[in-house]
């Protein structure tokens, strides 16, 4: 059965579902995270939020600003627990030059959309997105209600 857009699945960390309602997510990019051990355990846990982070390109590399990843109470104390450090992604040298082409020439914009576990190791979905103008944010809640009514009014008929 596939996996519906917005559900997490069970290898899911944290969405970002404001993401969807105000940009237009054209393409979707699997970068790794550059992180430290306490930063994993808190992931382990589910201490992370992606809500108010964003992505920009910076001295050809791509970096994470924002997310926020709660520490645990039993985190080391020799470590100092940064939880909205900023947080370098790892992709291939032509998907950053590619970003930063896009990014610069075209007015995208880059965004994080879900982490999640892949491979045993913590991966960052990252979309290429253009902003929605308001007009743009009403259809799309218009549609989300259709869809809701439509699937109520098909569940009395199948009873």
């Amino acid at each position: 059965m596939a996996r519906k857009s917005g559900k997490q699945s069970p290898s899911s960390i944290a969405m970002n579902k404001k993401a969807r309602f105000d940009y237009f997510v054209e393409e979707r990019f699997e970068a790794g995270l550059a992180l430290e051990g306490w930063e994993v355990k808190s992931l382990r846990a589910g201490k992370a939020q992606l809500t108010e982070s964003y992505v920009i390109v910076r001295d050809g590399e791509i970096w994470l600003l924002g997310a926020h990843l709660t520490p645990l109470a039993s985190a080391s104390t020799q470590a100092n627990a940064d939880p909205t450090r900023t947080r370098k992604l790892l992709l291939h040298r032509k998907e950053i030059d590619r970003l930063r082409g896009l990014v610069d020439r075209k007015g995208y914009t880059l965004i994080p959309l879900e982490l999640y576990w892949g491979r045993g190791k913590a991966k960052l979905a990252i979309g290429l997105a253009k902003g929605k103008k308001q007009f743009d944010k009403r259809a799309t809640e218009k549609d989300r209600d259709w869809q809701r009514d439509k699937a109520r009014a098909m569940k009395g008929v199948n009873r």
